[in-house]
């Protein structure tokens, strides 16, 4: 049974088709990129799987189960968007990384978000940096690391990397690939970027809504 499994999912705004016949499945495990044009419905496609977004037609089953039978709260643990422009609330990176240990009512692990931050370059002290003296690189790791203290079974990435500079971009692209070896989190990431997209195991290429190309490594 795959993980998660789209069958011809459509999506239609103001009468305009966005999404149109997109029929895919993930294993757990797989790393998905997913490329195409500006305004071609990648992200429209990962707001749908992350309910952020209600489809017009179609269907999603996650797990064997359509995405309609899922409590939204209990499916977003699971299912974890990572937005192109990191959100980040309260006052402190602590505030943040808290966050995922109070909506499960759990007592917060200072230790363990200390080595995440630390895996992406960013000294304990960062615990009690206020966001807003934060630059959009350091707001952007602080983000995906709130995302993946409990880890979820499948990571959504919205062009995460694409307002960053090179260095910093080189730092997410290097922790994703840590992560990867050592977990078997399944990801799905959409991308402009070629040497991003190269690190996936597999790409499809949307253009006005369809899947025309599938590849795998």
């Amino acid at each position: 049974m795959a993980l998660l499994e789209m069958e011809n999912l459509s999506f239609v705004s103001d009468g305009k088709v966005i999404l149109d016949d997109i029929t895919y499945s993930l294993e757990e495990g797989e790393f998905l990129s997913i490329t195409g044009p500006s305004g071609s419905g990648k992200s429209t496609l990962l707001k749908i799987i992350a309910t952020i977004l209600s489809r017009t037609e179609g269907e999603i089953r996650y797990q064997g189960k359509s995405l309609d039978e899922y409590e939204p709260t209990e499916y977003r643990k699971e299912v974890s968007y990572t937005f192109q422009t990191p959100v980040l609330f309260g006052k402190t990176v602590r505030d943040n990384l808290a966050f995922p240990y109070e909506i499960r009512k759990e007592e917060f692990d200072e230790k363990k978000a200390v080595a995440y931050l630390e895996s992406v370059g960013l000294p304990k002290e960062y615990l009690n940096k206020e966001i807003n003296t934060l630059s959009g690189g350091e707001k952007q790791r602080v983000a995906l690391i709130r995302n993946v203290l409990f880890q979820p079974k499948i990571l959504l990435l919205d062009e995460v990397t694409s307002a960053l500079d090179e260095a910093n971009r080189q730092i997410i692209w290097k922790w994703l690939q840590e992560m990867r070896n050592h977990s078997d989190m399944t990801i799905i990431m959409v991308s402009h970027n070629e040497e991003e997209s190269s690190l996936a195991d597999k790409n499809i290429h949307i253009v006005a809504g369809k899947i025309v190309k599938e590849e795998a490594k």
